[in-house]
């Protein structure tokens, strides 16, 4: 065998020795240590409003051209720069916060479904089916808004055969606290056996239950302090905005001062805003498991 050969080898065989001291991190384990950013969450808004096809990229993009238009508008009825800046700002958040306004109105309403959910696929346990035929039969007979989330789960099951491989699709797909905990149940249940699965979905069934009659109680008492608040917070700007019909009016926001007043306001209003969700605002679970 000639030196050069024989020298490769030797060299190949060094470097796998090498290579085996340094197992590489599981994939999984490495998703579950990333910290979650904001635009993961922003996926997660997008998801659960139902605009899963719609990513950040494209609604950051959607802000930008809304506040453009924005700015170009009132530029062109007051020519106040302070005033353009300013209501184009509020135009860019608007997009972000028609979303996740969408999102929470949906997280309630599934908060409302998960019950039913669980106890649907306890019946089918209880049936004799096994637990990836309880899932997809949530596609047929589950809460018609978790239906397609589980339908493509059925789906991924039949053309792959990994429960584990649809589970984190599924996940994936309900972008949802709940589901998580509900997935991760079934996923530990599925791994190490027993017969507790039916216990441990109908104890599930009635802590969900318990949470979201809890819930929706304090969000009955809390929404007209937080609408009041947001119209608080609102009102002075609507006021501007009504102003800008007289441009005479709102000239004296183009000088240095007039400007040093509205980034004054502004200010003063992120402030309160951000202090009344800081305050009024209920725990929301995060998707730890996500």
């Amino acid at each position: 065998m000639p030196p050069l050969i024989v020298a490769l080898i030797f060299g190949i065989g060094l470097f796998c020795i090498w290579w085996s001291c340094w197992p590489p991190d599981p994939t999984p384990a490495r998703a579950a240590a990333r910290r979650r950013t904001w635009r993961d969450h922003l996926a997660d808004d997008l998801i659960q409003a139902g605009y899963a096809s719609i990513g950040p990229n494209a609604l950051l993009t959607t802000s930008a051209l809304t506040a453009l238009i924005v700015f170009i508008l009132f530029w062109g009825v007051v020519s106040v720069t302070s005033i353009a800046v300013a209501f184009a700002a509020i135009a860019a958040f608007a997009p972000v916060a028609l979303v996740r306004s969408r999102a929470r109105r949906r997280r309630a309403q599934l908060r409302d479904l998960w019950p039913d959910a669980v106890d649907n696929i306890t019946s089918g346990v209880r049936a004799g089916l096994a637990l990836p035929e309880s899932l997809a039969q949530l596609a047929i007979r589950g809460p018609v808004p978790l239906r397609p989330a589980f339908a493509r789960f059925a789906e991924d099951y039949r053309v792959s055969g990994r429960f584990n491989d649809s589970l984190d699709n599924l996940k994936a797909n309900l972008a949802d606290p709940v589901g998580d905990r509900l997935v991760e149940a079934l996923r530990m249940a599925r791994e190490v056996g027993g017969s507790d699965l039916g216990r441990l979905l109908r104890t599930l069934s009635s802590f969900l239950r318990d949470d979201a009659h809890a819930r929706a109680e304090l969000e009955t008492r809390q929404s007209w302090t937080v609408n009041a608040a947001r119209l608080a917070v609102a009102a002075p700007w609507i006021v501007l905005a009504m102003m800008c019909t007289r441009p005479e009016a709102v000239q004296s926001y183009a000088s240095a001062t007039g400007t040093m007043v509205l980034a004054g306001g502004a200010g003063c209003t992120l402030i309160a805003y951000r202090l009344m969700l800081r305050i009024a605002r209920l725990p929301e679970e995060d998707r730890v498991l996500g």
